[in-house]
């Protein structure tokens, strides 16, 4: 069994979604709204690790549902492929997460479980040890996953967590929150619904801007960089700027293995999917991430008016 036992039709289908992304999931549900556990699981590993993946609901659509098991020779759900490589389902996931060898296979840096530094303010603090009253025998756990979104909860310790303390307040994490929590701030504030806390992370990564002028003198001045276009090929094929790479699977693959301190570069039509593209990267932790003000309708009004606009 394998791609040759796939009606042409299904085989293409699937090939392109694997395609269209460098993390990408056959799932039971979507991202978010996981419908059963197995799914669940997985997508809770990914979360922890890369800020975007794209995901497909097999339970829309039997045809596929069926045919990714032919095609990945694999007989259940969800299905895991990374830079075009199927790597498996949820059993190997899990194992390939606790081992460390996801981070490897995803290019995101292993967490070293080193404890962050960490301030808790005096209203955090009596807010915090108050709710503590309300669920004895749980630990306040931290959790910041690879988009930054950051969230507070009481729960059991879990093997292999990181416990940091501030102002007395004890605060567990898993390792890959620790390496996001260096220098987290919390604070809260009094309403009429209760107490509203605040988590700061300074080094919470930032998108910069860049404008169609700036990038044309880094190009004609030779400098080392890296410009992705993220359309789609159909708007690639109507316009392009000279020297963008399309931001195909290869490109992402590539990239990921590259330094963090790369200089790079995203653009689109407008500067919106590029802008997403470029969050996705900082999260990763590069650190010279620029999106293109405009995108390439900027480029052709601006510096170069034989691309055409659309």
């Amino acid at each position: 069994m394998g791609h040759t036992d796939l009606e042409p039709a299904v085989r293409e289908r699937i090939g392109e979604l694997i395609s269209s992304d460098r993390v990408f999931l056959f799932m039971k549900g979507r991202r978010g709204a996981p419908q059963c556990g197995f799914s669940a699981t997985v997508t809770q590993f990914l979360d922890q690790l890369v800020p975007d993946y794209s995901t497909f609901d097999v339970l829309q659509d039997p045809e596929v549902r069926e045919g990714i098991k032919t095609f990945s020779s694999w007989p259940t759900i969800p299905q895991l492929y990374v830079g075009g490589e199927f790597v498996g389902g949820c059993d190997i996931i899990t194992e390939m997460f606790q081992s460390g060898e996801l981070e490897d296979a995803l290019g995101v840096p292993r967490a070293t479980g080193n404890v962050p530094n960490i301030e808790i303010s005096d209203e955090a603090a009596r807010a915090l040890r108050e709710l503590s009253n309300n669920s004895p025998g749980r630990e306040l756990h931290l959790g910041v996953d690879a988009r930054f979104q950051k969230g507070l909860y009481f729960g059991p310790a879990e093997p292999g967590e990181v416990e940091a303390t501030s102002n007395g307040i004890r605060l567990f994490m898993s390792p890959h929150t620790a390496a996001r929590a260096e220098g987290l701030r919390l604070d809260a504030a009094d309403t009429a619904n209760g107490p509203a806390f605040r988590i700061e992370i300074p080094g919470e990564p930032k998108v910069g801007e860049m404008t169609v002028s700036e990038l044309k003198k880094l190009l004609e001045a030779g400098e080392a960089l890296q410009l992705y276009d993220v359309r789609t090929p159909e708007e690639i094929a109507t316009a392009r700027i000279e020297g963008a790479r399309p931001f195909d699977a290869e490109a992402q693959s590539e990239l990921a293995a590259m330094p963090r301190d790369t200089l790079v570069v995203f653009h689109c039509h407008h500067g919106g999917r590029s802008l997403q593209a470029a969050e996705r990267y900082a999260a990763m932790g590069f650190t010279r991430v620029y999106n293109l003000v405009g995108g390439i309708d900027a480029w052709s009004r601006e510096i170069d008016a034989d691309v055409a606009r659309y």
